[in-house]
C-alpha cells in the first residue's frame, strides 16, 4: 500500500524522494546467521536479493535511496555521542548505551502511550536490551549494545567499547543523513508504532531538533484465512509459494491493495480467484488500447470518465472505491481521454494487466461447458456442478451471463 501511496502522489504531480533502509544487523539477523554458520553479510545479502526480486515481481517502484544499517555505523555512533552530550543518554558499566526516556517529555504521544501506564522507574537490570519486543513495555531503550559472546564476530569499535547499534537508532541515523531533521512522511505497519517509531521520534528530536516526520502513514495488519500470519500455523505464504500454486504476483498485488489500508485484510485463496477474474475482465476491456508510459501519465491531462476513480484515491487512498469506479465505468470508455484515465488509474494502483486470452477452447472443454449449460437450463443442478468441477480440474471456468456463457482458463 505504501507503493500505491507514492504512485498516487507522483501521478498527481508531486515530486518524491523515497528512502527505504535495509536493516542488515539486529538481534534476529545475527542470531540466524550465526546458527546457519554464515557471515552476516552473506546471510543478509541473500534475503535482500529475495526481497528485491519480490518487489520487482509485484511492480513496486524502486526507492530513490536504499541505505543499509551496516554501511552507516559511523553516523550512528555520531548520533549516540550527541545524545550523551545533551543528557538524553547514559552509558552502563558493561559498555552499553541507553536512551533516557524521562528526558523527553513528549515520549508516548505518537502511540498515545499517555493513556496507558508508563513506568520510567525500572532498574538497569530491567532495562530492555533487545531489538525484539513481545509486548508494549516502556523502559529506557538501548542505543548501543555491548558485545556479547553470542554475537560472534558481528561487532564494531566505539568510544564505549566493542558492540553494535540498537535497531531503533539505525533508522534514525539514516533518516538524518538522507532526509534531514524534518521530512514529510514516515510509513510502516501499525505494529511498528510502539516501540519502534516512538523511539525513533524521541532519539531523533533529542539529537537533532527539527520536526522529524510531519506525517505518519501506518497500515493495518494482514490476516491469512482469518488468522495472524505464522509459519507454525500454516498461514504464511511467500510469493514463491503462491507462484508454485499457479498464482501470479499481479494477482497477489490486486488482493493486497483491494481494501482500505486502515482495516485488516483477510488474504484467502478465494480472494486470489476473484483477483484473477477481475484482472482478466480489465485486460479484455482494454484489448487493443496502448498504455502510455508511467512518466507520460504523470504529466496529467483529461481523465475522462475515470476522473472519479482518481478522486477516490486522493481521499485517504480509497483503493476499493477507485477499483469500484474503474469497473463501473468500463462500458462508458470510448474516447482517448477515457482510456488515458483508465491507464492512469492502473498506474496509480501499480497494476499490470495480463495479456488477453487468445487461446482457443479445446473441443473437450467446449463440450463439457455445453453440457453444463444444458444441465443448468433444465435445472439439473447436480449434473451442472459435476461438469463445473470437471472443468475446474482441467483448468477452466465458465462465466455465465443472461444469454449464454463464456469459457475461460482459470
Amino acid at each position: 500500500m505504501q507503493d500505491v501511496l507514492r504512485r498516487v502522489l507522483e501521478q498527481g504531480g508531486v515530486k518524491t524522494k523515497h528512502v527505504r533502509n535495509i536493516t542488515d544487523v539486529d538481534d534476529k539477523t545475527i542470531r540466524d546467521s550465526v546458527a546457519a554458520g554464515r557471515t552476516l553479510a552473506d546471510f543478509t545479502a541473500e534475503w535482500r536479493d529475495k526481497f528485491h526480486a519480490d518487489c520487482e515481481s509485484l511492480n513496486c517502484l524502486k526507492p530513490h535511496i536504499e541505505p543499509s544499517a551496516v554501511e552507516h555505523v559511523p553516523e550512528q555512533i555520531s548520533m549516540i555521542t550527541e545524545l550523551l552530550a545533551k543528557g538524553h543518554a547514559y552509558a552502563s558499566d558493561d559498555g552499553s548505551v541507553y536512551f533516557k526516556i524521562s528526558s523527553f517529555a513528549e515520549y508516548g504521544k505518537l502511540s498515545r502511550l499517555e493513556t496507558r501506564e508508563l513506568d520510567l522507574g525500572h532498574s538497569q537490570s530491567e532495562r530492555s536490551t533487545s531489538d525484539e519486543y513481545d509486548k508494549d513495555h516502556a523502559a529506557d531503550f538501548v542505543l548501543w549494545k555491548s558485545r556479547r559472546e553470542e554475537d560472534g564476530e558481528n561487532y564494531w569499535e566505539s568510544p564505549w567499547g566493542q558492540g553494535r547499534p540498537g535497531w531503533h537508532l539505525e533508522c534514525s541515523a539514516m533518516i538524518l543523513k538522507y532526509l534531514g531533521e524534518s521530512f514529510d512522511l514516515h510509513s510502516g505497519g501499525e505494529d511498528l508504532i510502539f516501540p519502534h517509531h516512538e523511539n525513533e521520534l524521541a532519539q531523533s528530536k533529542c539529537a537533532c531538533g527539527g520536526e522529524f516526520a510531519r506525517h505518519w502513514f501506518h497500515s493495518a495488519h494482514l490476516l491469512v484465512n482469518g488468522r495472524k500470519m505464522a509459519k507454525s500455523s500454516g498461514t504464511l505464504y511467500t510469493l514463491s509459494d503462491l507462484a508454485n500454486e499457479g498464482w501470479s504476483a499481479m494477482e497477489v498485488r490486486y488482493v493486497l491493495i483491494g481494501s482500505n489500508y486502515r482495516k485488516q485484510l483477510n488474504f484467502t485463496m478465494e480472494s486470489l480467484h476473484a483477483a484473477r477474474e477481475a484482472l482478466g475482465k480489465l485486460a479484455r476491456a482494454a484489448a487493443g488500447q496502448k498504455a502510455p508510459s508511467y512518466r507520460e501519465l504523470a504529466k496529467g491531462g483529461d481523465l475522462g470518465c475515470f476522473a472519479n476513480a482518481i478522486g477516490k484515491l486522493k481521499v485517504d487512498l480509497n483503493t476499493a472505491g477507485a477499483l469500484g469506479e474503474l469497473f463501473g465505468n468500463l462500458k462508458s470508455a470510448t474516447s482517448e481521454a477515457d482510456w488515458r484515465g483508465f491507464f492512469t488509474v492502473l498506474a496509480s494502483l501499480g497494476l499490470v494487466l495480463p495479456e488477453p486470452e487468445s487461446c482457443d477452447v479445446p473441443a473437450e472443454i467446449a463440450e463439457l461447458a455445453r453440457l453444463r449449460w444444458e444441465a443448468r437450463q433444465s435445472q439439473d443442478w447436480a449434473a451442472s456442478d459435476r461438469y463445473r468441477d470437471e472443468l475446474a480440474e482441467k483448468g477452466w471456468v465458465v462465466k455465465d451471463g443472461r444469454e449464454g456463457y463464456e469459457v475461460l482458463p482459470s
